[in-house]
């Protein structure tokens, strides 16, 4: 099988716009973090395997908020690919290209995004049938015009790319007119210290506030 994304996922991340990324240290937060994001119009998340409660996490997110679409990030192992899909991941992500973790997830039939930042990673991705790339860490790397340069001899295959890293609401906008982006990865949107505080008010502004930005560009 190949790891890509099908068209209804790419549709569904394209118009959400930005992909909630999140690192929930207590299980008991997953889902009122899930429904405070949702109240403010995302409707997608990266839930990273950083925790020990990740997996658990996104059970409880999976089972009890089926309306959010839960991908998981920071896969670093062909075991983590298989932990994710069987804990109900819908798609993959991971910080760099793995061949085995990529081989792994088209094993299994997940949906997979790896991580690049060079002509090689996007060579090495496209040619391990990947077309959805995580461009990590986007701002440190150059930001978009640096995103510009290397994608420009893999345009014509169709690849996409969901920045992440130095990506905010002040150049989010900038981001998502690029015709290649086809989704951003938020980590501002849920800041560990407002799920500490369980501030479900504050993270639902904070995604509204990016939902908006994404209507405005993306109308």
């Amino acid at each position: 099988m190949e790891p890509a994304f099908s068209d209804d996922l790419l549709l569904h991340l394209r118009r959400n716009g930005v992909i909630a990324v999140l690192m929930i240290d207590r299980v008991e937060d997953a889902v009122p973090l899930a429904r405070a994001l949702l109240a403010g119009g995302v409707t997608a998340i990266e839930l990273t395997l950083r925790t020990p409660s990740a997996l658990d996490s996104l059970r409880r997110i999976h089972d009890e908020v089926p309306e959010m679409v839960t991908g998981v990030g920071t896969i670093l192992t062909p075991q983590q690919a298989n932990e994710a899909l069987e804990a109900g991941a819908s798609f993959g992500v991971a910080p760099g290209m793995n061949p085995r973790v990529v081989a792994e997830a088209r094993r299994i039939g997940l949906p997979f995004a790896p991580g690049v930042c060079t002509p090689t990673d996007i060579e090495l991705a496209v040619e391990a049938g990947c077309k959805l790339l995580k461009f990590f860490p986007s701002e440190p790397s150059g930001g978009l015009p640096y995103l510009r340069t290397i994608s420009a001899p893999f345009m014509h295959l169709g690849v996409q790319f969901i920045p992440l890293g130095g990506v905010g609401p002040a150049n989010a906008a900038q981001y998502l007119k690029e015709p290649s982006v086809l989704a951003l990865g938020g980590s501002w949107l849920a800041p560990k210290d407002l799920i500490a505080k369980g501030d479900w008010a504050a993270i639902t502004q904070l995604a509204r506030e990016a939902s908006e930005i994404v209507k405005q560009v993306r109308p």
